[in-house]
């Protein structure tokens, strides 16, 4: 599991990526407080990093790294719009994580073969491991 400090790398990432249109819509600030409470960090903390960033820390493994990136794509469908921003930054933030290009591509556009945009974990998974070398 994460430390604590990697969790609030986490969720800070997360929080930068909200705010990438100017404004935290109340269906992300729920999705990320849930993904702050599943982490077990306070609701202090959390809205701190509203204020104030974490440093920020790559996920060690390709396996946190895809759960990552997987996290800011839910994000980014919570609210049902997809700013051409909102897809531009993602898909620099999986390049800044060390994600393969092609995988990226390929989970932004079939996301939208699914309800709410929502890629299964199977199938974004699948899609890494055929990039994975």
């Amino acid at each position: 599991m994460s430390t604590y400090e990697e969790k609030l790398s986490i969720l800070s990432e997360m929080i930068t990526f909200a705010k990438v249109d100017n404004v935290v819509k109340e269906p992300e600030y729920k999705f990320l407080w849930s993904v702050a409470s599943q982490l077990g960090i306070t609701q202090d903390v959390f809205d701190a990093l509203f204020e104030q960033q974490s440093e920020h820390l790559i996920p060690k493994t390709q396996a946190e790294r895809i759960l990552q990136f997987h996290r800011l794509v839910l994000l980014m469908n919570v609210d049902q719009v997809q700013e051409e921003v909102e897809v531009r930054r993602l898909h620099e933030m999986g390049l800044g994580m060390g994600l393969p290009p092609s995988a990226i591509d390929q989970v932004l556009s079939v996301m939208h073969k699914y309800p709410n945009n929502v890629v299964p974990p199977e199938v974004l998974i699948a899609i890494f491991k055929a990039y994975d070398n």
